[in-house]
């Protein structure tokens, strides 16, 4: 048996004043049955690595910046899966204050505020719900989509948020813009999904899933028979025809020609 060399002996019981060591020292204390030692260690980085995505540095946080967790951009919120990644996000800035103070309207201050927390997870890897920034701001869930709503017609945009995104709720301005810049203004897909922060699938789904219901309903097919037919979702079929009924006579006839 080869003995420990004399720096080990000495220094290696150092070692379990640090983080790691602690916790992989616990769960041999506590569990000493239920972990090895290879299973220690991975749950100790898991925890670690968990602990440190959720409490990152605040030194970088300015004046009216908070911390949130935010759902990650790649998950759905309806998902058993969901992940969050921490987002810092601005509820106050020096833009604001001097809005105020030129007289700008407080809705209007507020409105920026919302796109502009909205841009700003989205760009750290996150994706905010009405509910979120409801909850940020201390308002409904109705009031935040009002502003939000507000903005987006007032700046001709669309800002990226969960119901947009992903399909939940009762969102469908962006079936409907989607549809329009497609359709209407003959942008392409790839350019329009860029546009309104989609992915390219879901600019090809949306457009796929209007085609078929305008070519059954144009053949003056009922709801019913539309929603045995495609398989979509009574409510989904009606915000179709919405869409399709307030296009353009010139366009829906160029199409049909």
């Amino acid at each position: 048996m080869i003995r420990p060399s004399y720096n080990r002996k000495h220094y290696s019981s150092a070692q379990d004043r640090f983080f790691r060591p602690a916790l992989i020292n616990f769960f041999e204390r506590e569990f000493p049955r239920l972990f090895g030692p290879v299973m220690r260690e991975k749950l100790a980085d898991e925890l670690i690595g968990l602990f440190e995505n959720l409490n990152p540095q605040t030194q970088r946080l300015k004046p009216g910046q908070i911390l949130w967790n935010a759902l990650d951009k790649d998950t759905r919120g309806d998902s058993d899966n969901r992940r969050y990644v921490p987002v810092v996000l601005s509820l106050v800035s020096e833009e604001d204050v001097k809005a105020l103070v030129n007289n700008q309207s407080r809705h209007a201050v507020t409105q920026n505020v919302v796109a502009r927390i909205l841009r700003e997870a989205y760009e750290q890897g996150g994706i905010l719900s009405m509910r979120d920034v409801a909850l940020l701001l201390l308002r409904l869930p109705s009031e935040a989509s009002h502003l939000r709503i507000a903005y987006e017609k007032r700046n001709d945009c669309l800002l990226p948020h969960t119901g947009r995104l992903h399909d939940m709720g009762t969102c469908i301005s962006h079936k409907d813009t989607i549809i329009h810049k497609v359709i209407i203004e003959k942008k392409d897909p790839s350019d329009v999904a860029r546009e309104c922060h989609h992915t390219q699938g879901a600019v090809d789904r949306y457009l796929r899933d209007y085609h078929r219901v305008k070519t059954l309903y144009q053949d003056h097919k009922d709801i019913d028979y539309i929603h045995l037919v495609t398989g979509l979702g009574r409510h989904l079929i009606r915000q179709y025809v919405d869409i399709i009924e307030q296009e353009p006579k010139t366009c829906l006839q160029s199409q049909m020609a």
